[in-house]
């Protein structure tokens, strides 16, 4: 199949997380997924980020890019961003989805900010920066299931 061994199942539970501890996991990876609406149709972009003071998820792209028509074209646009880190072999992990406000970072300060805090990992011109204000946190944290 897909070369997971299946034969040795581990009893896992599912443990919701606080938001404090959602955006901290969230902040220890560099990369997600940025959903949207794209012709009245979700869409779904790998990009990398960062959380700065643990409240903005900040996203780095193409001035051309999709994402980035769809947030300058609607004023307070929805989007959703997850990202995990769940081991394929144990299946154990964590899970983040934050739901807000995706706006364009206008304020040259802060673009110059991001720019050297967040490098693009695809080749390309990245000169758009979009901060996601996270309305809605939330999060589960997969664990073996204690038995007796």
């Amino acid at each position: 199949m897909n070369g997971i061994p299946t034969d040795s199942f581990i009893p896992r539970r599912s443990v919701q997380l606080r938001r404090a501890e959602a955006l901290r996991l969230l902040a220890s990876v560099s990369f997600g997924r940025v959903i949207f609406t794209r012709d009245a149709l979700p869409a779904v972009r790998p990009v990398n980020h960062l959380v700065d003071d643990g409240e903005i998820v900040i996203v780095r792209t193409r001035l051309t890019s999709r994402l980035t028509s769809v947030v300058r074209a609607e004023p307070d646009v929805v989007v959703a961003y997850e990202a995990d880190d769940i081991d394929p072999i144990a299946q154990l992990g964590w899970s983040v989805v934050v739901t807000g406000i995706a706006r364009p970072v206008t304020d040259p300060e802060l673009i110059a900010r991001y720019e050297r805090l967040l490098r693009p990992w695809v080749d390309g011109a990245m000169d758009s920066i979009v901060a996601i204000e996270p309305t809605l946190v939330s999060g589960m944290r997969l664990v073996e299931k204690k038995c007796g």
